[in-house]
């Protein structure tokens, strides 16, 4: 890079499942997140920022490509990505980076690439191209397991089963804030924190450097070790959103129904069984208490990758973005985890801090931003003009104190619910993998959902309804209302259709306008 100015070093961070409104920062009245609001004293907190998609590959894959779901086309853990699609990691490493990842990118290869017998075809937890992957850290978890195992620990349990609460005697029926067998120093959070502290000290300081974060953290199974695990009072926090009962909710729209009626307690504690809507109140307030802690810990671990970074003399010429790919029901409407169509799965952090451009430092924007405005404004931080086939924008005029009036008033967030694998989906409404899918436009006063395969719509009046509980699609004076909405989502679907070539035009001159570059593996 000689005669240029050397490029800032990346630090990219991903919480995974980390609900938007819990950081202190944003205003919650219980969780405490120090260390992400001393991030944002020195960025900038985008609170009105939402994912573009749900479960984990669907909502990375935006994150990942700066594409909406209907151009990247991931729709579940499991489909792959294009490999025509560029990415993150591939952007960086054309402009002389090695992206260097710890954790995991749940991206599913494109097997048209793979040879058929590629063991790689038999799991969504692929590495995103471009990535060099120092440490992983896929589902099975066993390099943590064997970190866990020279440490002395009892790992026999292998996972999930090692994240057991430690209990004396007979466990009771309801949840328990036991820890695990691990310590707070043991976490799989400071398992990962560890590696890139080591890593960060191999860097010289003369070449920029670009590392992704991926924590599974305050993703389930929800448990965490002392003391976070009585860091919080279950009665505390603010009252779920839901209504009287879940079978209430279940009369409310048939998809609601099909997802409360599937929800299983196994998958968010370990030592459980049942349906999730079976839990009470005292345990999803428990579970609640314990989700926070779980926010608290990892919020320690950033706290010692700042102090790493600091210590390392690169602090002043990293960029760190703080962010999740989805968020948590947590209680809300009877469902923990995420999909569907609530706000409660889709609002995510997202703090940027670039040490270059401090104007609005320690500010917040309460304007709609999306999990694919991260790709363009870390390529504009670089200097690179972000191609135009992008579905995001990039944030950089909010970080040097500007106010874009040409700005969206609406957060967009799709859900695929097709299952290629069993057709579960498929059978319970009668409908092809094609039609098992909604989107959704977000504004201030309103939210519509449209489904797909003949399913009613939903509209919300969040102004006077902020707990999405009355649906007035079939509300004779909000008919005017729903055809706007439903206008506006086309046109929002007709605007951002796939434009890798549609911006391209072949004349007696050779070709005018852009051509997406794609993956350059």
């Amino acid at each position: 890079m000689t005669g240029k100015a050397r490029r800032p070093n990346i630090l990219l961070i991903t919480c995974d499942q980390w609900r938007g409104d819990c950081l202190s920062a944003a205003g919650h009245p219980v969780v405490k997140t120090p260390n992400a609001d001393a991030l944002a004293a020195e960025g900038v907190l985008f609170k009105r920022h939402y994912g573009g998609a749900a479960p984990c590959s669907p909502a990375r894959a935006c994150l990942y490509t700066g594409l909406y779901q209907m151009n990247n086309r991931v729709c579940r853990n499991g489909t792959p990505l294009d490999a025509r699609h560029g990415n993150i990691a591939l952007h960086a490493r054309g402009l002389g980076y090695d992206p260097t990842l710890f954790g995991y990118t749940d991206v599913s290869l494109d097997p048209r690439l793979l040879a058929p017998g590629d063991p790689r075809l038999q799991s969504y937890e692929g590495v995103l191209p471009g990535f060099t992957v120092r440490q992983l850290l896929p589902e099975h978890q066993k390099q943590w397991l064997s970190w866990l195992k020279q440490r002395g620990i009892d790992t026999s349990a292998g996972s999930p089963d090692i994240h057991r609460p430690v209990t004396q005697g007979k466990a009771s029926a309801s949840v328990s804030n036991a820890p695990p067998v691990y310590a707070r120093d043991e976490t799989l959070a400071a398992f990962l924190t560890g590696e890139f502290t080591r890593w960060l000290g191999e860097q010289e300081r003369a070449a920029p450097w670009f590392a992704h974060l991926s924590f599974i953290s305050p993703h389930p199974p929800f448990i965490v070790p002392e003391p976070y695990n009585t860091l919080y009072e279950p009665a505390d926090g603010p009252a779920f959103q839901r209504a009287a009962s879940w079978q209430e909710e279940a009369e409310s729209h048939p998809y609601l129904a099909y997802d409360i009626g599937r929800q299983k307690q196994a998958k968010f504690r370990p030592d459980a069984s049942g349906r999730v809507h079976d839990w009470s109140d005292d345990d999803f307030r428990r579970i609640r208490g314990i989700y926070y802690g779980m926010i608290s810990e990892v919020d320690a671990q950033l706290g010692r990758i700042w102090q790493a970074v600091k210590a390392a003399g690169a602090w002043d010429d990293t960029i760190i973005v703080l962010t999740s790919d989805h968020a948590e029901m947590m209680g809300d409407h009877f469902m923990l985890g995420k999909g569907g169509y609530f706000d409660g799965s889709y609002h995510i952090p997202l703090i940027i801090r670039d040490p270059h451009h401090r104007k609005a430092a320690g500010g917040s924007v309460d304007r709609f931003t999306e999990a694919v405005d991260i790709v363009p404004t870390l390529l504009d931080l670089l200097g690179e003009a972000p191609a135009p086939h992008l579905d995001g924008h990039s944030l950089r005029s909010f970080l040097d104190g500007a106010n874009p009036a040409a700005w969206r008033d609406a957060a967009h967030w799709e859900f695929d619910f097709r299952s290629i694998a069993d057709g579960e989906a498929e059978r319970h409404f009668g409908i092809n993998s094609r039609q098992c899918n909604l989107a959704v436009i977000r504004t201030e006063k309103f939210k519509y959902v449209h489904f797909g395969g003949g399913l009613p719509p939903l509209l919300f009046d969040l102004e006077n309804d902020r707990g999405e509980l009355n649906n007035l699609a079939a509300d004779p004076a909000y008919l005017v209302v729903r055809l706007e909405f439903a206008e506006r989502l086309l046109a929002w679907r007709a605007e951002h259709l796939d434009q890798s070539l549609a911006l391209a035009e072949l004349t007696e001159h050779g070709v005018v306008g852009h051509v997406s570059e794609g993956n350059r593996q």
